[in-house]
């Protein structure tokens, strides 16, 4: 009995040692979630700057878009943010789902089309390896908010090393977006090219104020300045969205472990006090049988 015993009381502070540590990550995930989401909202007004920027190179100048892509190419490139933490349920595993319905949709639009998949993390990368998807590039993906910037450069290099000595159609950008209530969502942008349709949006974007934009000088120099601001700032946001996403998800992971954890512990206790009961119920009966053995002999 006491084997016994002892051995769910262990059982019962491990649970509790088990749940401290859960409790812990719970508190990080939380913390980190804030984090990212500021990133995000920092990024919205700066974002709305430089596309006022864009809008003020169009108004008053003919602005000549660099040709990054050739829409007569069926190469696609897909920019896929992963995780390569622990504890986040079925995060790359939707993505992967969700990447493998978006290149059956272009495939079906252009028979010939070619897909090239840039990956941010081993895991996910391993994973579309494995779905047989070509992964030609891989970035280490970042571990806080002061990596990110590092990372966004890479890619940006990268893609523009890779545009002027190969064409391709298009570039997307595939990441995790929290939902305004709870959890994440996968979502897809389209980063290139600055076709005709992206240079209208741009133009009729509603300018803040009734006096039109004008540049002082070389209009051309600065609007490759802030197009390549938009593109840092449409990697960054893309990131930044798909940490926050993860620390959902290991929030949402970490808040089911902490449930198994309190039912487990509630059985523990049941389980405890029955035996302590069942074994007090056995001492009082012995007590009584001794008692009812020695009034015998007296008797």
């Amino acid at each position: 009995m006491s084997d016994s015993m002892d051995s769910l009381q262990h059982k019962m502070h491990t649970a509790e040692d088990l749940k401290s540590v859960v409790r812990t990550m719970k508190a990080i995930a939380a913390g980190s979630i804030t984090q990212y989401n500021n990133a995000v909202l920092s990024l919205d007004d700066y974002y709305r700057t430089v596309r006022l920027g864009l809008t003020a190179c169009f108004v008053n100048h003919e602005i000549y878009p660099p040709v990054w892509t050739d829409k007569h190419n069926n190469t696609r490139i897909f920019i896929v943010f992963g995780s390569d933490q622990g504890l986040v349920g079925q995060f790359n595993q939707h993505m992967q789902a969700f990447i493998k319905e978006q290149d059956l949709k272009h495939k079906k639009e252009s028979a010939n089309s070619n897909t090239l998949l840039w990956t941010v993390g081993e895991r996910i990368r391993a994973g579309l390896v494995s779905a047989q998807f070509n992964c030609t590039n891989n970035f280490k993906l970042p571990n806080s908010i002061d990596t990110i910037t590092a990372l966004v450069s890479d890619i940006l290099q990268e893609l523009e090393a890779y545009v002027e000595q190969h064409n391709i159609a298009d570039v997307y950008l595939f990441n995790h977006r929290p939902k305004s209530n709870s959890g994440y969502e996968p979502i897809l942008q389209r980063l290139l090219p600055l076709d005709k349709h992206w240079q209208q949006n741009i133009k009729l974007a509603q300018w803040p104020s009734n006096n039109r934009p004008q540049l002082l000088n070389a209009p051309q120099a600065t609007f490759l300045a802030l197009l390549r601001e938009y593109l840092f700032v449409s990697i960054y946001k893309a990131c930044a969205e798909s940490l926050a996403s993860e620390n959902a998800s290991r929030l949402t992971a970490m808040q089911r472990a902490e449930n198994n954890i309190d039912e487990l512990q509630e059985k523990l206790h049941r389980t405890f006090h029955h035996l302590r009961q069942t074994g007090i119920d056995e001492e009082l009966f012995d007590l009584v049988g001794g008692f009812e053995a020695l009034s015998n002999r007296s008797n």
